[in-house]
């Protein structure tokens, strides 16, 4: 038996995790790619690969899907997963129970792209949508439906009356989910998508009750958290959401972020989450704006169970486990080529090196997703 803090059982929402171990949600893309028709149900569809990929990775303590779409206003990543329809429901659930059938637990990221899309992507509405109308920045592109890189357009501040739209939209992507099999949802606050938007000064000039003050540029996720345990979808302790208040992806940054995200922090710790998915580490880009937020400051001011993520090694994810800073542990790229990594972990095997990301990123097939090995001396 190892003595590694991080593979011993944890509680979240009444369930029992075998480890503290979770895999991270990571964008992958896999959905079965039509050129022809990008808007088809099968280009949004999970399929075989999705069940295989998951069902490889199900010794984590939780694992956590990739970006999920809801709306359409929310979509714009081609070929990213969707939860918007029964037959979206039907085909996640060959995955949630192939994970359950391997005794892991699995929640969905619910994913608003925001303004980090193109309108391309949005037949109907013809629109991007944010807090306000400030193009994304940072040097950043978006893609359009036929794959090429475009400046990034202004998007359209979306009104009182279209954020409460987006925060039913939310709880319906919550029900999806549920009805899919799902033990839980993370809403996905993080990484310049629509509710960092929200939250974040840079990208939020609104005067109204949603813009302003850090209380008010946090209300759309507390307002959606509560839609969703109102809903009946998930009590709180099932519902998680993820933080990333040192990252520039997307064009992200303020200098008041410290302050804000401790704010953020402190708001939702009444609400008892599932837990605080915290994005600390600076391997996915620092915007140096303001002092690192670390695990340890949100433990400060947060009671829940706290998830740390970006850049972990096996000793320094022991280490947060083992200083109480986090609860559990996040590993992204590590999976992608170690699908068997608490295995590895258990008994100190060696990980497989990171491959180039060429291997692993841009492809629509098997290659760089399921066709890691597991450990074999």
């Amino acid at each position: 038996m190892s003595d590694l803090e991080i593979l011993s059982k944890f509680t979240i929402g009444g369930q029992e995790l075998s480890n503290r171990v979770v895999l991270a949600p990571m964008t992958r893309a896999r959905c079965t790619p039509n050129s022809d028709a990008p808007f088809s149900f099968e280009c949004s569809a999970p399929n075989d690969l999705h069940v295989e990929y998951y069902t490889q990775r199900a010794s984590a303590g939780l694992v956590i899907t990739e970006g999920t779409h809801f709306s359409e206003d929310g979509s714009g990543w081609l070929y990213a997963p969707h939860i918007t329809t029964d037959e979206h429901v039907e085909a996640w659930k060959k995955v949630t129970d192939s994970v359950h059938a391997k005794n892991g637990k699995i929640y969905l990221q619910l994913w608003h792209l925001g303004r980090q899309c193109h309108t391309s992507l949005h037949p109907n509405t013809k629109r991007i949508v944010s807090a306000s109308e400030i193009p994304m920045g940072g040097g950043n592109k978006t893609k359009t439906v036929t794959g090429e890189y475009s400046e990034p357009e202004t998007p359209h501040a979306l009104t009182i009356e279209e954020i409460q739209q987006t925060i039913k939209d939310f709880a319906t992507g919550a029900m999806q989910a549920k009805k899919a099999g799902f033990d839980g949802v993370e809403i996905h606050s993080a990484n310049g998508y629509l509710v960092d938007q929200f939250i974040q000064s840079s990208s939020n000039s609104r005067t109204d009750e949603y813009g302003g003050s850090m209380e008010n540029r946090t209300r759309l996720l507390v307002e959606i958290f509560q839609a969703i345990v109102d809903s009946g979808a998930f009590p709180a302790d099932r519902v998680g959401f993820r933080l990333s208040p040192n990252g520039a992806f997307g064009g992200m940054g303020s200098e008041d972020n410290f302050e804000t995200f401790i704010h953020v922090a402190k708001t939702m710790n009444e609400l008892k989450p599932a837990y605080l998915h915290l994005m600390d580490g600076l391997g996915f880009g620092f915007h140096n704006k303001c002092k690192v937020v670390r695990a340890a400051d949100i433990r400060k001011v947060f009671d829940g169970p706290i998830i740390a993520n970006v850049g972990l090694t096996k000793e320094t994810a022991e280490g947060l486990v083992r200083s109480g800073a986090a609860d559990l542990v996040a590993f992204g790229r590590p999976y992608i080529a170690n699908p068997d990594l608490v295995e590895r972990f258990q008994n100190n095997w060696p990980l497989a090196e990171s491959t180039d990301q060429a291997h692993w990123w841009g492809h629509l097939g098997a290659e760089g997703y399921t066709d890691f090995p597991a450990y074999s001396e």
